[in-house]
C-alpha cells in the first residue's frame, strides 16, 4: 500500500486518523471554510510553480478522474531528471511504494534544490518535517538534494514568494522518518480499527476531519494551525 507524505504527516499526528483515511474516509467532515482554505493553498502552490520562470509539471491523472497516477508521474519525473530539466514541479518519487511529490525541484550543479510551498506567513516546524519526509524519499531514489526551502507568502504581489532555507533541519528529520514510516505502513493495513484516546492530537497541529466521529460532536475547537497551511 505504501505511505505518502500526507499519510505520514497525518499518521504522526494520530495513528487512528491515518487508519480512518484508509478504511472509513466517508466519516470525514470538512467544513466549507476549511475547503476554501485548502483551495486557496492549491492556488498559491500553482502560482508558485512559475517563481523561477519556465517549468515542467509532472502531474498525470488516471483516465477520467482527478486522481494522480503516481506510477506514471514517477516515470515522467525520471525522464526529466535524466534530461536535466532545470525546474520540475510536482516531481514524483516512489520507494517501496512510499511516495512523495515535491512542489518544485530546481537543478543545481550537483543535484537539485527542493522547494516546499506553504500558503502561510511564517515557517512552522510541521512544514520542515513535511520537507524532511520528501528529502528522505527522494534521496532513497538516488537523487541528490542540496538545499531545502520552505516557500511562504511574501508581503505583497510584487514579492509573493519568500523562500526560507531549512536545509539542516529538514535533512535532520531523516532518521525520524525512517523510524516511523514502516510501522505506519503496517498499521494502516490492519483490519481492526485502531484505538487511540482522544486528546491534544485531535486539534494539534491541525484540526482532525474525524473529530465529530471520535468525540460525538460536530464542531471541533480552534486548531493551532489553519488548514491552508496543511498542504
Amino acid at each position: 500500500m505504501g505511505i505518502t507524505k500526507t499519510d505520514f504527516m497525518r499518521g504522526m499526528q494520530c495513528r487512528k486518523m491515518l487508519w480512518l483515511d484508509k478504511h472509513r474516509p466517508g466519516l470525514r467532515v470538512i467544513p466549507p471554510e476549511i475547503q476554501e482554505r485548502l483551495d486557496a493553498g492549491n492556488d498559491f502552490g500553482d502560482r508558485a510553480m512559475g517563481m523561477f520562470g519556465p517549468f515542467e509539471e509532472m502531474t498525470v491523472y488516471r483516465p477520467g478522474t482527478r486522481i494522480p497516477d503516481k506510477k506514471k508521474m514517477a516515470e515522467k519525473t525520471k525522464q526529466h531528471l535524466l534530461a536535466g530539466t532545470p525546474v520540475i514541479c510536482e516531481a514524483a518519487f516512489l520507494n517501496y511504494n512510499n511516495y512523495c511529490a515535491a512542489d518544485l525541484l530546481r537543478k543545481t550543479e550537483k543535484g537539485y534544490d527542493l522547494y516546499e510551498v506553504k500558503n502561510a506567513p511564517e515557517v512552522r516546524e510541521q512544514f520542515v518535517k513535511d520537507a524532511g519526509f520528501q528529502v528522505y524519499i527522494i534521496s532513497r531514489c538516488g537523487v541528490r538534494i542540496e538545499r531545502v526551502y520552505i516557500v511562504i507568502h511574501g508581503p505583497d504581489e510584487e514579492n509573493p514568494f519568500v523562500p526560507v532555507d531549512v536545509t539542516d533541519r529538514a535533512k535532520g528529520y531523516a532518521p525520524w522518518v525512517n523510524e516511523h514510516i514502516w510501522g505506519l505502513n503496517r498499521m494502516q493495513k490492519e483490519r481492526e480499527e485502531v484505538q487511540v484516546e482522544v486528546g491534544e492530537q485531535c486539534t494539534c497541529p491541525y484540526e482532525c476531519w474525524y473529530y465529530g466521529y471520535c468525540h460525538g460532536q460536530t464542531t471541533p475547537p480552534q486548531a493551532q494551525l489553519s488548514m491552508e497551511e496543511y498542504i
